[in-house]
């Protein structure tokens, strides 16, 4: 008989309702869906219904259930809380990103958790999405040359809502740049190593919500590589085209769609084997690109899938803690920048 990981959900409105539980924990070959725990128990009820789970009442009775695993999504103010419960419990955790508020409690989970012996993961489910993996492929094998410049942009709109916690930055750590921005940073962090210093800007150029709705992020990274960071809450969804750019010294990988919530977009590489001499002319020709269109890979289905797998094998998951807490260390960096008005070593 097939191993499964038998998972609980904190949190199962949202985006575990919409894309984590019927794209994750329902389609993994490794993953099964017990038992649903939601505040608004109208909805978790609806929620257990649909896909067959038990809705429970609580988070003790979540945990008292017969589950391995547990995915939290609950608002991130109460991701400490919950993720040290779930240790406490020896539940293993997958916690969407960001993990907790703040640096010290994204240490303090992972010190928890492996005090408890289990494992916690990090929501970034963006690294797993076949193209970027292709990218990442290409970059390690040296094709796009020394990294010099990179741009992730993820944008949408997303006007003022009552209770809407990632407009509260008490509730949810910040805005467009905690919820959006994470992703962009985390992704450009896989391609080109680990951020040294940011320099960041965040305002409300639209809407009035205590979060920033718009945000800028500049990045140097320690093998000496550049990139920008943008991401808003104020520009309507179908304006981002969520560009993702990276240049080396041997060319450019250009995406247009393959950040976000989606399985593919469009992805072009333009390599070449040395730059060759200067040509004052500075001609440029479409010819010599080509498609990077690897299989799709739903990206929640996948991130759950590692996770489940890395349990039932003993092993820590691609996506663990440590992702998280960079995470963390480099968007601390970013709003201190911005109230600080000048550039921040990470």
């Amino acid at each position: 008989m097939k191993k499964i990981i038998k998972w609980g959900v904190i949190g199962s409105g949202g985006i575990a309702q919409r894309r984590t539980i019927p794209e994750g924990i329902i389609q993994a070959e490794h993953a099964g869906l017990v038992a649903v725990y939601d505040i608004h128990q109208e909805v978790n009820l609806a929620i257990a219904a649909k896909f067959g789970a038990k809705a429970v009442e609580s988070i003790p009775e979540l945990l008292a259930s017969d589950i391995d695993a547990v995915y939290v999504a609950s608002p991130v103010n109460l991701h400490l809380e919950h993720v040290i419960a779930c240790a406490k419990a020896r539940k293993h955790i997958f916690c969407e990103k960001p993990l907790g508020m703040t640096v010290d409690e994204a240490e303090a989970m992972i010190k928890y958790c492996e005090h408890e012996g289990v494992y916690l993961g990090t929501g970034l489910m963006m690294r797993f999405l076949a193209q970027h993996q292709a990218a990442l492929k290409l970059i390690q094998e040296g094709k796009l040359g020394k990294p010099v410049y990179g741009r992730a942009q993820l944008s949408c709109w997303y006007p003022p809502i009552e209770g809407a916690w990632r407009q509260d930055p008490a509730v949810g750590g910040g805005g467009s740049l905690m919820d959006m921005g994470s992703h962009c940073i985390d992704l450009l962090e896989m391609f080109f190593g680990p951020v040294k210093s940011v320099s960041c800007f965040i305002s409300n150029s639209v809407h009035a919500y205590p979060s920033e709705d718009a945000a800028i992020v500049s990045l140097i990274f320690q093998n000496g590589a550049l990139a920008t960071v943008d991401s808003c809450f104020c520009i309507p969804d179908n304006s981002s085209k969520n560009i993702l750019e990276l240049y080396g010294s041997n060319g450019s990988i250009l995406a247009k769609g393959t950040i976000g919530q989606g399985t593919s977009g469009e992805m072009t590489a333009y390599l070449e084997n040395g730059a060759g001499e200067y040509d004052a002319s500075q001609v440029r020709t479409d010819g010599n690109g080509f498609s990077v269109s690897p299989e799709p890979v739903n990206t929640y289905m996948a991130e759950i899938e590692e996770f489940s797998c890395a349990i039932l094998e003993k092993r820590q998951p691609s996506n663990n803690a440590a992702l998280g807490l960079q995470s963390q260390k480099v968007l601390t960096a970013c709003y201190l920048s911005a109230s600080a008005g000048k550039v921040i070593e990470v």
